[in-house]
C-alpha cells in the first residue's frame, strides 16, 4: 500500500518513513486508528467480528460487512458495495476494535449496513487509479461553471467513485444553493452521475489538511474527529489576547485547540478570588488588573495613582487582605505585599574551542579599496602631487608634467622651490641685448610668428635696432 497523503517517489511508494508503505498502523494516513488487539488470540469458539472499517479519500471512513468471511487485513484493496456499481477502498480496521468504532460513531449494526464484495482486482486498482486522475481537472472545470452561473459556492473537492461510475462534489456555501441547473451542466460535461455534498469550513479544512500555526498537521485531519463549539470565553480564561488573525486557524474559524486545556485553567481558576475584587488600603481603593495562574499571583493598581506600574501579590495574601476589608481593617499600603520580579541572568557560556565562529568562512569579505591619504611619505620618495602637505596643488602637479617635457614658454616657468630649511633661488634672467656671440639665451622651440610683428628676447616694447 501506498501513502496517498505524501510524497512519493513516483512508484506508489513513500519516500519518508522508509517502511515501503506496508507499516502496520496502515501508513501515515489520516484519522488512523492503531490496532492493539492485533496480536491477541480469541477466546475459543468464538468467530472474529465481521464488520470491518474501510478508508476511503481524505478519511472518509465506512463500515461494511464481511459477508463472504475473507481473510482481511489492514491495507488491503477491497472492493465494496454501491450505489450504483461498486466502490474501493482500503481496510483501516478490523476485529473487536470496530464494534467499539461503531459505538462512537452512532452506527447500529443492522441490515443497512453494506458488504464488502472481494478483493480488489488488478483491472479494479487500474480503473481505481484512472479515476482518481480525473479528480483535479474536473474540480477546476466544475468551479468553471459554478462561476459562469453566479452560485455564492466554492468546491473544495471532488472524489470519484472506485468503478468511475459517479463523482461526488464537496462544496462549502454561507446561504442556500439552488444548484439544479448546475448538476444538469456537471451531468452533460462529464458524463457520470453528480452528487452534491456540503460540508463545512473545519470538515474543509480536515479533508484538505495542512499545517497549524504550531508547526504540526491540523488536529482535524489527523486525529480530531468531533468538533465541538469554541468560544471566546476560552481564550478569556486562559488569559490570552483576543486577536482574531491569532485565535482563528485555517479554516477561519476558532482554533479547536483552545478547548484542550480548558478544563485545567477551569480548575486552577477555583483557587483566585473573583476578578472584580476591589482592596481597601489606606491610600485609596487597588482594582485587578490581571492574574498570573501559572505563577500564582495577582496584579492589582492603585486608583488614586494612575499610570504607576501593577503591584504584583500571591494569592494568599490577597486573601488574608480580603478578610482584612471584611473585618474593616485597611493595610497601610500594597508596596508591603508585594512580590518584586527577580531577573534571571543569562549564562554566558565561555567559546573553549578558540573563540572562533565556525561559519566565519562562509561570509564574504568586503574588498575595500585601501586610500593613501594619511600616510607619511617614506625618507628619500617625491610627494604626491595632490597629497596633502606636497607642496602645491593641481598647478604645481601640472608644472612638473611640464618639466618633464621640455622648457616651456618664457613666462610660465615655475620657479624652483625651496627644499627642507634652504632659501629658494632666484630663476635666472634673460640675456641682455649685448653684442654678439655674448651671454647667448639657450635654444627655444620655434614660435609662430604673431600677426603683430617679431617680439625681442625683453618680451615688450621696442623691436631691437640692428647694428648696421
Amino acid at each position: 500500500m501506498g501513502c496517498e497523503s505524501c510524497s512519493n517517489n513516483g512508484t506508489g511508494l513513500p519516500k519518508g518513513c522508509k517502511n515501503n508503505g506496508a507499516c502496520g498502523v496502515s501508513g501515515c494516513n489520516k484519522l488512523d486508528v492503531f490496532d492493539w488487539l492485533s496480536g491477541m488470540e480469541l477466546p475459543v469458539g468464538q468467530k472474529p467480528y465481521d464488520i470491518v472499517e474501510v478508508r476511503f479519500k481524505n478519511g472518509r471512513k465506512f463500515f461494511f460487512r464481511n459477508v463472504d468471511q475473507l481473510e482481511l487485513q489492514i491495507g488491503d484493496v477491497i472492493a465494496v458495495e454501491s450505489s450504483p456499481g461498486h466502490d474501493v477502498g482500503i481496510v483501516s480496521l478490523t476485529g473487536e476494535l470496530v464494534r467499539t468504532q461503531l459505538q462512537l460513531k452512532g452506527v447500529k449494526d443492522n441490515h443497512e449496513i453494506k458488504k464488502v464484495y472481494r478483493k480488489a482486482k488488478t483491472e479494479d486498482v487500474e480503473r481505481w487509479q484512472e479515476a482518481r486522475k480525473l479528480e483535479e481537472p474536473t474540480m477546476q472545470e466544475a468551479r468553471k461553471l459554478a462561476s459562469e452561473l453566479g452560485l455564492q459556492m466554492k468546491i473544495s473537492d471532488v472524489e470519484y467513485q472506485g468503478d468511475g461510475a459517479k463523482a461526488t462534489f464537496f462544496y462549502t456555501a454561507e446561504d442556500r444553493v439552488d444548484f439544479r441547473e448546475l448538476i444538469r451542466k456537471y451531468a452533460d460535461a462529464f458524463g457520470v452521475r453528480i452528487e452534491m455534498r456540503q460540508i463545512g469550513m473545519r470538515q474543509e479544512a480536515a479533508r484538505l489538511g495542512g499545517i497549524g500555526s504550531c508547526g504540526r498537521e491540523l488536529c482535524c485531519s489527523t486525529w480530531l474527529t468531533d468538533f465541538r463549539s469554541v468560544s471566546t470565553s476560552a481564550a478569556r480564561y486562559q488569559q490570552l489576547s483576543l486577536n482574531p488573525q491569532k485565535l482563528a486557524g485555517q479554516c477561519g474559524k476558532l482554533k479547536c485547540c483552545l478547548n484542550f486545556e480548558l478544563d485545567q485553567y477551569l480548575e486552577a481558576v477555583k483557587q483566585f478570588p473573583s476578578g472584580n475584587t476591589k482592596l481597601k488600603t489606606q491610600g485609596g481603593l487597588a482594582f485587578h488588573f490581571k492574574t498570573d495562574i501559572f505563577k500564582g499571583i495577582m496584579y492589582f493598581i492603585q486608583q488614586d495613582t494612575p499610570g504607576s506600574s501593577p503591584i504584583g501579590i500571591p494569592v494568599e495574601q490577597v486573601k488574608e487582605i480580603i478578610a482584612m476589608n471584611e473585618a474593616g481593617e485597611k493595610p497601610v499600603s500594597l508596596m508591603d505585599y508585594m512580590i518584586e520580579d527577580r531577573v534571571e541572568e543569562e549564562e554566558v557560556y565561555a567559546n573553549v574551542v578558540g573563540q572562533d565562529s565556525l561559519t566565519r568562512f562562509d561570509q564574504k569579505k568586503s574588498r575595500r579599496k585601501k586610500s593613501n591619504r594619511g600616510r607619511t611619505a617614506k625618507p628619500g620618495a617625491k610627494p604626491e602631487a595632490n597629497a596633502p602637505g606636497a607642496g602645491g596643488d593641481r598647478n604645481a602637479s601640472n608644472n612638473q608634467r611640464r618639466r618633464k617635457k621640455g622648457p616651456g614658454k618664457p613666462g610660465n616657468r615655475p620657479e624652483a622651490k625651496a627644499q627642507g630649511n634652504q632659501p629658494a633661488k632666484a630663476a635666472p634672467k634673460a640675456p641682455s641685448n649685448g653684442p654678439q656671440g655674448e651671454g647667448k639665451a639657450p635654444a627655444r622651440k620655434k614660435r609662430r610668428p604673431s600677426r603683430r610683428g617679431p617680439k625681442g628676447p625683453n618680451q615688450g616694447g621696442e623691436a631691437p635696432k640692428s647694428d648696421a
